[in-house]
């Protein structure tokens, strides 16, 4: 190598030497020494040219992050674990604030001591990094390497295991670990490129399990779609299904949510117990429940703020109470109030049938102010629910196209209703995500659990898929039944629409159809 090429992999090191000193240490070079040589060659030269203790340290610190720099980078398509950066580069050096000498334009001192320092290519911009090790980078670095379990690493620790994800996941965020792509994906086939989606349509990276912990409820009302006597698990079978749960979550590579409910969770005997722990794996949580008091809501909060609280209101007052009891819709109403004055994202649900469709777009302006988002569901007529009506398709679709043009006033009207997406494509609008974000989501990036311990695919029908007392989530979700619910029926699956729609099983099982077959009865496309 010519002598000349150490001051350009090497400008730190001479920033701190005055030219005719860094002259006489290049002069004693050999023509062929490797750049790799230099760090121990300065280390030699300490007393002899009085140099800085800390430049052999600091060289090995450029070269290392030159090497790096010349390293390509990519994350490879089929990662199925955790793995490290193969461009990282972990220095033990025996001076501190070294990699400050990289970044700044004035000579930086050293501090005598033990330090370890990472330099690493990021995957998205292609730049070199060098930081100092934090105690966290050490200890993801080495649950890797020596293949720790994070729960057991959180054992170890004494740390709850959202912290030791936590810091997976800040790493991945830095760029120190590759995590392999979310395995919650779409495996049918795409029949037109997805242009207005991509990728966000086909891969979930978050899975939800909406569980009925409990059946035990406050009302009555007259389109319930369960009111069997399920027993509720015990503390101990709900802490299985948790730590299930999360074993799941980490094989499938997505984030956990999960949204309680019942009956109304917040009834069940344990549930504080319950929603701690599901805290301490790190889940995102929500609540479908009825009005609770403040003191009730302030000690989930004390534990994790939900994401969301979800009531139901069924239209106007006097219809509203008349499903759901007398009082219900002021108490609501009155609830939506504390949860704005604790800061806790509301949600209002509405189960749209014939005779309340036309009090949707009222209700939203109600809401107006008093609730974050308003989404309603088409009728399931299942359980008591099947003494209410729907109703017809042409007044279905008069109040999609009412209920789209008012969202575009009232910011409270969401969309969730798979057909919208119906109705924008003949205006020749752009899809949003669907019932689940993933259009019907059942099975795939969502499941329902049972207060016994049963999973469905969906709970607004019966939908039976397996039990979490005799097997396990991802023996569930992986099955036979499970994957033939999440392909949906089949006079969908050659509509370009199909990531964001397949309407809605539950209702055409209302209508007496082969769900597997036979598509949503209120499809005009």
């Amino acid at each position: 190598m010519n002598r000349s090429d150490f001051t350009n992999i090497f400008p730190a090191c001479r920033s701190f030497l005055d030219a005719n000193t860094w002259g006489k240490m290049i002069s004693e070079c050999p023509d062929n020494e490797n750049p790799d040589q230099f760090p121990d060659r300065m280390l030699s030269c300490c007393n002899s040219f009085n140099i800085p203790g800390f430049l052999p340290d600091l060289a090995r610190l450029e070269w290392a992050f030159l090497k790096t720099k010349q390293q390509e980078i990519a994350i490879p398509d089929q990662l199925h674990e955790i793995t490290i950066n193969p461009t990282l580069q972990l220095l033990a050096l025996g001076w501190k604030k070294l990699t400050d000498c990289l970044i700044s334009s004035n000579p930086v001192f050293s501090d005598p001591g033990d330090e370890f320092v990472l330099i690493w290519k990021h995957s998205a911009d292609g730049e070199v990094r060098a930081r100092a090790a934090s105690a966290e980078d050490l200890l993801v670095l080495k649950m890797i390497v020596e293949e720790i379990d994070p729960k057991e690493a959180a054992r170890i620790g004494d740390l709850p295991v959202v912290a030791v994800n936590a810091a997976i996941e800040r790493a991945a965020e830095t760029g120190i670990l590759f995590v392999p792509r979310s395995r919650i994906r779409r495996d049918f086939p795409v029949i037109e490129p997805l242009s207005w989606s991509g990728e966000q349509v086909l891969t979930s990276p978050v899975f939800t399990m909406q569980w009925h912990i409990t059946q035990a409820c406050d009302l009555h009302c007259r389109h319930c779609y369960d009111r069997s006597d399920r027993s509720a698990l015990s503390l101990d079978a709900a802490l299985r299904i948790l730590d299930d749960m999360d074993r799941f979550c980490r094989k499938k590579h997505v984030n956990g949510q999960i949204s309680f409910t019942g009956g109304n969770p917040l009834l069940h005997p344990d549930f504080l117990d319950i929603y701690r722990a599901a805290s301490n794996f790190g889940f995102s949580l929500a609540i479908f429940g009825n009005p609770a008091p403040r003191k009730q809501i302030e000690a989930l909060i004390a534990i994790q703020p939900p994401d969301f609280f979800q009531v139901s209101l069924e239209g106007l007052p006097e219809y509203n109470d008349f499903i759901r009891g007398k009082g219900h819709f002021n108490r609501v109403m009155d609830f939506l109030d504390l949860l704005r004055d604790i800061d806790v994202y509301s949600m209002v649900m509405l189960t749209l049938t014939r005779d309340n469709h036309q009090q949707v777009i009222p209700l939203g302006e109600r809401l107006r102010g008093r609730a974050d988002v308003f989404y309603f569901n088409r009728l399931a007529r299942v359980g008591e629910g099947a003494s209410l009506e729907l109703p017809g398709k042409q007044d279905y679709i008069s109040f999609l196209e009412n209920y789209l043009n008012a969202s575009k006033e009232n910011p409270v009207l969401g969309l969730k209703d798979n057909l919208i997406n119906v109705l924008l494509h003949h205006k020749g609008m752009e899809p949003f995500g669907g019932c689940t974000g993933f259009g019907c989501g059942a099975a795939f990036n969502f499941l329902s659990v049972l207060s016994d311990g049963d999973v469905h695919a969906c709970r607004k029908f019966p939908s039976p898929i397996g039990s979490l007392l005799t097997q396990s989530l991802e023996e569930i979700y992986d099955s036979d039944i499970a994957s033939r619910y999440r392909s949906g029926c089949a006079e969908c699956r050659q509509c370009s629409l199909r990531p964001v729609c397949g309407g809605c099983l539950a209702c055409a099982y209302s209508h007496g159809l082969n769900i597997f077959e036979q598509k949503d009865p209120f499809c005009f496309l």
